[in-house]
């Protein structure tokens, strides 16, 4: 056998290696990126503790959800606005919120804002009948 034949066999089998290794560590970093956002779909706590701070928003028609979390992230109600949408498609108020000026706390969690936006709207139904 050759010596170069052997060599570039080697640099072969070490060039795999180190492809495996790389896939091995992206799947396992996607893995636990994946799993921390399922956790954290669940069991995100509000921003603060005790009060909180109060703030007035102002949900319109034309905002997407993706939207409402970029609003309610730079408002400091929430750590991260697209995990907020992934919590606004599971949560059980996706249809019952709808737009209007709510007055929101950073001491709420995410499913406690919404149930505060959809009680709005149930107000308005109550009070048409």
């Amino acid at each position: 056998m050759k010596t170069s034949s052997v060599v570039g066999a080697v640099f072969g089998v070490i060039f795999r290696m180190a492809v495996l290794a790389a896939a091995v560590c992206l799947i396992y970093r996607g893995a636990m990126l994946a799993y921390d956002y399922g956790y954290r779909i669940f069991t995100e706590p509000a921003m603060s503790a005790g009060e909180g701070r109060k703030v007035t928003v102002s949900v319109t028609s034309e905002m997407s959800p993706s939207d409402i979390g970029k609003l309610f992230e730079s408002k400091g109600l929430v750590r991260d606005g697209r995990l907020f949408v992934l919590q606004y498609y599971l949560s059980e108020y996706v249809k019952d919120v709808k737009p209007g000026t709510f007055e929101l706390s950073t001491a709420m969690t995410v499913e406690e804002m919404m149930e505060v936006m959809a009680a709005s709207t149930e107000d308005e139904e109550d009070d048409n009948q």
